[in-house]
């Protein structure tokens, strides 16, 4: 698929924002002993053959389906609809979760054949909202802009573990790498 013109600014920007974040923010995840060292978060390469438009099936009957944490809890979402791409001429489909029962915004985990080799062993995440719309009522799933949700860098979050129906056995080679802590310099 074509990106449209800015893609590649908007996400270089997106990624730069959020080493900022991690690296200065009073709430970063990132245990303060190394926000200094932080030099920034390692990503794949840009590739707008990752960003799909893809349309949302509703499902019919929407399950509130209970989903494990990093830290053994657990939390419900509303498993709203699903959408199917291709990857390498495989055919994937992966489902999309709300924490309600609107359509105003989704989450969306995902293992695939990178996590625990080149991206965070317990799967990544992307956000969909009504920004990722486009006029036609499809959505915009890019997976460059895939991230580690924030047990990757502090195992004292908890977070959301990936629900097996998400777990690709394609490799997503978009968005973020493993976060490796910054080696302390004393």
């Amino acid at each position: 698929m074509t990106a449209p013109d800015g893609w590649l600014d908007d996400l270089e920007r997106h990624r730069a924002d959020k080493d900022e974040y991690l690296r200065e923010h009073p709430h970063s995840p990132l245990p303060t002993d190394q926000r200094a060292e932080f030099e920034g978060l390692d990503y794949f390469d840009l590739d707008p053959d990752y960003r799909f438009d893809v349309e949302i099936r509703e499902h019919d009957t929407k399950e509130t389906v209970t989903v494990a944490t990093t830290t053994e809890g657990e939390r419900e979402y509303v498993e709203w609809g699903e959408f199917d791409f291709t990857v390498d001429g495989e055919a994937c489909t992966l489902q999309v979760y709300s924490r309600g029962d609107d359509d105003e915004g989704f989450w969306l985990p995902f293992r695939d054949a990178t996590s625990g080799e080149e991206t965070y062993g317990a799967g990544r995440y992307l956000e969909l909202g009504a920004d990722d719309r486009t006029g036609d009522g499809a959505w915009v799933v890019d997976f460059n802009r895939a991230y580690s949700p924030f047990c990757a860098y502090n195992p004292a979050y908890e977070c959301p573990l990936v629900p097996m129906a998400n777990w690709l056995n394609v490799e997503i080679r978009a968005g973020e790498k493993t976060y490796e802590p910054p080696t302390p310099t004393n």
